[in-house]
């Protein structure tokens, strides 16, 4: 079997959901209570137990085997890098990353991200940096409501501050993501294609090996946050 096979999401969906903006104002105006579960408490404790409490904060959310939790660990090396993903499975598969070599900076949690952005939001610690690479994009017209950016717990997100940084291979989530979030700030919010020279995940790499066009969003949300205060 080929490596560089890797198909772009198809679906009969070919723009921004006709049903998202109602998505979000609906859960801007119903926030999400749902009751924190105690394991997601513990990890979001474990996250933390290594933290001198100064050091900026970066997420990786939904890091995967953990690639790009380590590299961002190493290109930001005064930062508390914090690796989340739900999957202990995939967590487990971090080869060729023995943990002496891992750096010192960083640490892994496995916990639903619905808690554990909120858990840090209720905390009210804010990020440096935060990191969405790749999420499940369920492309399908009838996922709408499984995306991140249409969940219950979306309003969360921009909340936690600093440089927020979303990548897909599928342009609609990314336009989506950007819709919903300049919905939310009262701020437009570009994206755009670009290229990956050192690629921060497994699939980011298999996406640029395969010839796809890859996506990003980037967004300084404390400098909108701050412009929004001068006006």
């Amino acid at each position: 079997m080929s490596y560089a096979n890797s198909s772009i999401p198809t679906s009969a969906q070919q723009d921004v959901h006709e049903r998202l903006a109602e998505c979000v104002r609906r859960h801007v105006e119903q926030p999400f209570r749902k009751p924190f579960n105690d394991y997601n408490r513990a990890a979001f404790d474990a996250s933390l137990a290594g933290w001198d409490g100064k050091a900026p904060l970066l997420l990786d959310a939904g890091c995967g085997v953990g690639h790009s939790t380590i590299q961002l660990a190493r290109a930001y090396p005064d930062h508390w890098v914090i690796g989340v993903d739900q999957s202990e499975d995939r967590l487990s598969r971090r080869k060729p990353y023995p943990d002496a070599l891992l750096p010192k900076n960083m640490v892994f949690v496995r916990a639903d991200l619905v808690d554990y952005w909120r858990l840090l939001d209720a905390a009210g610690l804010r990020l440096a940096r935060h990191y969405i690479l790749y999420p499940n994009p369920w492309p399908k017209i009838g996922h709408l409501a499984r995306r991140w950016h249409a969940h219950p717990v979306f309003p969360t997100v921009p909340r936690l501050g600093g440089v927020l940084e979303c990548r897909s291979n599928w342009s609609v989530y990314i336009a989506e993501f950007a819709t919903a979030l300049t919905q939310l700030l009262g701020h437009p919010v570009p994206w755009e294609p670009f290229e990956a020279p050192v690629p921060l995940t497994p699939f980011e790499r298999k996406y640029r090996d395969s010839g796809q066009t890859l996506y990003r969003l980037a967004l300084d949300l404390d400098a909108v946050c701050h412009e929004a205060a001068k006006t």
